[in-house]
């Protein structure tokens, strides 16, 4: 089974460092982050941009399929669906669970705001990219 810490997440993608994704939990069976409400990550009447909310969803669709997958090997989204609910005018927390596990990964990833509404709902196919040999 393949272990992540936060500190190397940020390291092999330093884009969830960059957009402010605090995990909070990351485990085979789910991944929970939190992403801060910052003005700077907002859009029209004060919400969190959708980009933003697709952004902290694919960094933990990523971490959870890779927690599943086959060690050594980097996921890679192929195919992604978001649903926004609701606008997210605070701070959010995802959740991804695996719904389906094998070479393409499919995660269902939800995100609530502070209140626990839920805001956007993601389904992702990630697959597993194993790189060559030398």
């Amino acid at each position: 089974m393949v272990a992540l810490e936060a500190e190397e997440v940020y390291a092999l993608a330093p884009y969830a460092k960059t957009l402010g994704v605090e995990f909070e939990e990351m485990t085979a069976a789910g991944v929970q982050a939190r992403l801060t409400h910052d003005l700077s990550l907002s859009t029209v009447g004060g919400g969190l941009h959708g980009g933003a909310l697709m952004g902290l969803a694919d960094v933990c669709a990523a971490v959870c399929a890779a927690l599943n997958g086959p060690v050594g090997a980097a996921p890679a989204t192929v195919e992604s669906s978001t649903h926004f609910l609701r606008p997210a005018r605070t701070s959010v927390v995802a959740t991804a669970r695996p719904l389906r596990l094998g070479h393409n990964t499919v995660i269902e990833v939800d995100v609530r705001d502070e209140k626990g509404e839920l805001c956007a709902r993601v389904t992702q196919v990630v697959t597993a990219v194993v790189p060559k040999a030398p």
